[in-house]
């Protein structure tokens, strides 16, 4: 029998759903994953929702499966539980709490007129991401769905709903839908009664209620243990923590929840995040105004496509290895042509990347095209190709990052870094760093990521004790190893120049977009 007391935490994420099962120490003893992928439909990319309840039974499952495994018992007993997801979109459901339409999810840029709209009338600046975005603009369009919407919510927010009954969202994942007021830890009410004076929809009835880190936010129904059909490990009445989006996840995940604190992400797509003593002078394009699972103010920098371009090059020569005989190791081939990137020409050799899977808002696209392009006398060496294609992962994030150090005078000490880039060796700390300028911080419990950290507001929430979520996190990485890397001056120079010919050559890629269909 399970004597320990364990809390799990499940992350449905752009390419992967993990879960992962931490003990009472908040140290993780298992973990599964299933693999997933959005699909492009009808100009909409989107996950289908039954494909939710599969991914999440099947990760699950295979979490007790690796606890058995690893400690010669079936898991019997989990104490706590946490949902965290991709932030944003647009999940309406109607009063049977049945889809309206197809889950419109973050990577969606067909928001443009009504990001641009609301963010005027506001005064704030609105993402085409956010919900409130995609809501405005299916009003904008007429769609006829509008009138019927009783529910309106993110990825985490309907799983936590259908496994609990409670209409409800963590403050970060609600700071992705509409704007939060940092001191009542609530949606701003002005900008609520705005919307209604311009559509006539009374956000206060169709919004999940805003919760923090710590607080209740229901317990297991029968229905849902039925849903994530883990045989014997849980029963009716556990409870859950506020659902959480991946931006409160990682950030709990990488101990990056205290004011001055701040963390960077590179995995599909790629965000940088700093915990602000208060609001920003002003608004900027370029800076999302998100909040932390205790409702801090963050000033948020995300580019829409990060890796995935990265991925497929390396599945390229994966093939050709494989075609001549040798079954490479994909983790070792990562590692190998990261290392590689790193005896590349500091500017790149003359190559230009854009990793433009998807359209990228920093630089002004609503679609992408995957591009690489080099001139007569540049330098194509596997070195070089690898280093733009790295380059290329981290540039629409460094332009948002200038306006943030440039205008703001803001510049975290350090930011520490989480996700796929960081995986393999330390050459993606090296060149963030130099991009990035900022010393770039690695933990070893890195590889956990959001669904550790969703585990942990799990534990968190079932304390008994008065210790804030900073003094929490305090003692869970408390005997933790970090190694932070220094920019390199030489580095910085090197891809400030790339920057330039990236900048200069934002029209190449525009021309893709507009004749390459």
């Amino acid at each position: 029998m399970c004597a320990v007391k364990t809390y799990l935490g499940v992350e449905l994420g752009s390419t992967r759903i993990k879960a992962v099962l931490i003990n009472e120490q908040n140290a993780p003893i298992a973990a599964g994953s299933h693999d997933w992928e959005n699909h492009l439909e009808n100009g909409i990319w989107t996950y289908h929702l039954e494909d939710v309840w599969a991914g999440l039974q099947d990760c699950c499952g295979k979490t007790a499966d690796d606890y058995q495994n690893k400690h010669g018992e079936r898991l019997t007993r989990v104490n706590g539980l946490g949902i965290s997801a991709m932030m944003h979109g647009y999940l309406a459901l109607d009063k049977d709490g049945n889809p309206l339409v197809p889950f419109r999810t973050w990577r969606n840029t067909i928001t443009g007129q009504a990001a641009c709209l609301l963010s005027k009338e506001f005064g704030f600046h609105i993402p085409q991401r956010w919900t409130i975005a995609h809501l405005y603009q299916a009003f904008l369009n007429h769609e006829p769905h509008i009138g019927s919407i009783a529910y309106l919510t993110t990825l985490s927010g309907f799983v936590h709903w259908k496994l609990t009954g409670q209409k409800v969202v963590g403050i970060g994942d609600a700071s992705g839908m509409f704007p939060i007021n940092s001191v009542t830890g609530d949606y701003r009410i002005d900008m609520m009664e705005r919307f209604a004076e311009l559509t006539n929809i009374e956000l206060r009835f169709i919004l999940p209620r805003v919760l923090k880190a710590g607080e209740a936010a229901g317990v297991l129904t029968s229905d849902g243990v039925k849903r994530l059909n883990i045989t014997g490990a849980l029963c009716q009445g556990i409870p859950l923590c506020p659902p959480e989006g991946d931006a409160g996840s990682g950030m709990v995940a990488t101990h990056s929840v205290a004011r001055n604190t701040g963390n960077v992400s590179a995995g599909t797509s790629a965000f940088a995040m700093t915990v602000l003593d208060k609001e920003l002078s002003k608004a900027y394009t370029g800076i999302d105004m998100i909040a932390t699972p205790t409702g801090k103010p963050v000033a948020m920098i995300q580019s829409n496509n990060c890796m995935t371009d990265v991925d497929a090059w390396v599945g390229l020569f994966q093939e050709i290895i494989t075609a001549i005989g040798v079954k490479p190791d994909k983790s070792a081939l990562f590692e190998m042509l990261y290392e590689k990137a790193l005896e590349g020409d500091l500017d790149g050799g003359g190559l230009l990347s854009y990793n433009y899977f998807a359209g990228e808002h920093l630089t002004g696209f609503t679609a992408g095209r995957p591009l690489f392009v080099r001139q007569p006398n540049s330098r194509l060496t596997l070195a070089n190709f690898m280093r733009v294609q790295l380059y290329a992962a981290m540039s629409t994030l460094k332009l948002g990052m200038d306006l943030l150090m440039e205008q703001e005078d803001i510049k975290p000490e350090r930011l520490i870094g989480h996700g796929g880039l960081f995986k393999s060796g330390c050459a993606g700390q090296k060149l963030m760093a130099s991009a990035l300028n900022i010393p770039i911080a690695v933990m070893e419990s890195a590889g956990e990521g959001g669904a550790w950290g969703i585990a942990l507001l799990a534990s968190f929430a079932a304390q008994t004790s008065v210790q804030s979520l900073e003094q929490f996190l305090d003692d869970v990485f408390a005997q933790g190893a970090i190694s932070c890397i220094d920019p390199d001056p030489q580095s910085v120079e090197g891809f400030q120049m790339y920057m330039k010919r990236y900048i200069e050559g934002l029209p190449i890629e525009r021309a893709a977009v507009e004749h390459y269909h």
